[in-house]
């Protein structure tokens, strides 16, 4: 196996479930000793540095609740004494929340933005500063689709996936000639363990029918696709990527919505009269 990532050192937030268990688990397959983060449930968490240990690498898993800043450095501060320094930075965790505009309460507002943006922030200015001892490491902040694109009743969740994909910049431009590359990931429909909580009757068969319909590829993202992206943007392949935002979405931010049906001719004809051959 081509290691790419051998003897690097990584902490995944919200690596328990999901995507972020996706990529610690492919981290630790391409050589990576990973610190695995949870905030409540550690059985995911558990089972997870099981899996990374079996490959051979070392791991260990670490509760902090997001909503708590002294528990977000103090989880970087743990990260860093178990692997004897972060050399990638992986901020996945985070929580979503669908809720009309005008219902939008001050302590709705705040729990998603405490967790998603505000904990990620802190959390990174603990591992920078690890980081910039050695003067390299690399970040990728996991944002999403819903911070390019809008979608009613996301007007709170969306506000800090935008945010994310703005610091991403901003951070990625103060840092790159200290030797640390930033960058984020903005995926689309990615199936995981929270559709099946959230949605009534949620099931696979549907879910394949729907996207089939709806996303131009024909079909939703694997969790692998992204964690895979995540090991590039960390490794020396990306060392000349820096403060971008990758959207792996299979097209859908790139479909104009006023299209009824990207997969047949258009019955309109813009352009006769003006435009030659039309």
């Amino acid at each position: 196996m081509n290691e790419k990532m051998s003897g690097q050192r990584v902490l995944v937030t919200g690596s328990g479930t999901g995507i972020g268990r996706e990529i610690a688990l492919e981290f630790a397959r391409q050589g990576a000793d990973v610190a695995v983060h949870y905030s409540h449930n550690d059985a995911g968490a558990r089972s997870a540095i099981a899996e990374i240990r079996a490959l051979g690498r070392r791991a260990e898993a670490f509760q902090a609740d997001f909503k708590d800043a002294a528990q977000v450095r103090a989880l970087g501060s743990e990260a860093i004494k178990f692997l004897g320094g972060v050399d990638c930075l992986v901020n996945n965790s985070g929580i979503t929340f669908n809720q009309p505009f005008l219902k939008v309460t001050e302590e709705q507002f705040d729990a998603v933005f405490d967790v998603n943006i505000r904990a990620q922030f802190f959390l990174t200015q603990v591992i920078v500063e690890d980081m910039l001892q050695r003067g390299r490491g690399s970040i990728c902040n996991i944002t999403s689709v819903h911070g390019l694109a809008g979608a009613p009743e996301h007007s709170v969740y969306a506000g800090t996936k935008g945010a994310i994909i703005a610091y991403t910049r901003s951070l990625a431009v103060e840092l790159a000639h200290k030797g640390i590359r930033v960058n984020a990931i903005a995926p689309g429909w990615v199936t995981v363990e929270n559709y099946f909580k959230a949605i009534p009757g949620f099931n696979e068969a549907d879910a394949s029918r729907v996207a089939a319909e709806k996303i131009p590829l024909g079909r939703s993202g694997e969790k692998g696709e992204i964690a895979k992206l995540a090991v590039f943007l960390c490794s020396e392949d990306a060392g000349f990527i820096v403060g971008q935002t990758i959207v792996a979405d299979g097209g859908t931010t790139s479909l104009m919505s006023l299209i009824s049906d990207f997969r047949n001719p258009s019955s309109a004809k813009f352009g006769t009269g003006y435009v030659p051959g039309v």
